[in-house]
């Protein structure tokens, strides 16, 4: 079975077809040669001038038919990469397609779970509150994963509104998390500003915020330490600014660097921590840098060793005091 599904790849019909259709030109070509030097040769043993007979045209036979079949190659090298694409792009709907359907599945069923054990049981006061508490932590989860799908379509689609206003991004940040320190009790953020100096920047408040919770709750999510840490760092480089968003996560591998930002996308071995996501976190990201006419690297030395992000992005020409 594995044999035959080898001959069968699409890489291997590819090259044989390349290889038959380029052995084939040669064998005409030899043939056609070797016809005109024959057919030449029987005509001088005649007495016949070949110019009557044989046009000087073989050469731009062999020209033509090179073209030809260049473009039959050039046809055939194009259906195949749209071949390959429309594969990978199945490939990646069918993982994003399970990774949604858990990302659903899983909160549904614990609501169903709990709402049953208040149907069938009486339970304290005590265990109601906690049993509440679950169901809205499922919930949360729940319009998490339905505003991500939402955001990215409405992003990807140039319709999400919103206007860019000039912001200082500390100030931002710390304004930021404060607002939402009820989701990371149990995170050590920092921020780093040792010149304690002022970063102006013409920003859409929405998609920034979207874009700091998903960094923020990413390094939440993939760690196994106590007590998750992200320092946020800014480093002013000519007229850009660099914000570092260093974490104690589970970090990744160098071959993963180019692949981490693409749709759907998820580390490998993030299944033996048990966590499960859509795969669009940094993919929003990337799009929301980018429509801040920013861009967004990533960087780990390893496994188990922590990952970086560095945001860079334009500072506008106004003057602030310093923070």
């Amino acid at each position: 079975m594995n044999l035959t599904k080898w001959f069968l790849h699409p890489i291997l019909i590819f090259i044989t077809s390349i290889i038959a259709l380029g052995t084939s030109l040669s064998l005409y070509i030899y043939w056609y040669v070797e016809a005109s030097s024959g057919l030449n040769a029987l005509l001088k043993k005649s007495n016949i001038d070949p110019q009557q007979v044989l046009r000087s045209d073989t050469w731009v036979v062999v020209l033509v038919l090179s073209i030809l079949v260049g473009l039959i190659l050039l046809g055939i090298l194009m259906i195949f990469i749209y071949s390959q694409k429309t594969l990978r792009l199945y490939r990646t709907q069918n993982n994003f397609i399970n990774n949604f359907t858990h990302e659903l599945k899983t909160p549904v069923t614990s609501l169903k779970l709990f709402l049953e054990t208040f149907n069938k049981h009486e339970l304290s006061r005590e265990a109601q509150l906690k049993y509440v508490q679950y169901m809205i932590a499922d919930v949360s989860r729940l319009t998490d994963t339905i505003d991500r799908i939402l955001n990215l379509a409405k992003i990807e689609s140039k319709s999400y509104s919103g206007e860019f206003v000039d912001l200082e991004l500390v100030q931002f940040i710390r304004r930021f998390l404060s607002n939402n320190a009820h989701l990371f009790e149990n995170c050590a953020i920092s921020l780093e500003n040792p010149s304690h100096s002022a970063y102006p920047l013409t920003l859409n408040p929405s998609l920034f915020e979207m874009l700091l919770m998903n960094l923020l709750t990413n390094a939440i999510k993939y760690n196994t330490t106590e007590k998750p840490a992200v320092e946020i760092a800014f480093s002013r480089r000519g007229r850009k600014l660099e914000v570092t968003f260093s974490d104690n996560g589970i970090g990744f591998d160098k071959s993963e660097i180019k692949k981490i930002f693409r749709k759907f996308y998820q580390i490998g071995d993030v299944d033996s921590m048990g966590v499960k996501g859509s795969g669009l976190g940094l993919h929003l990201v990337q799009i929301i840098a980018r429509i801040h006419k920013g861009r967004i690297t990533a960087a780990s030395r390893g496994p188990g060793q922590g990952s970086r992000f560095i945001l860079t992005l334009p500072l506008t020409g106004h003057q602030w005091k310093r923070a």
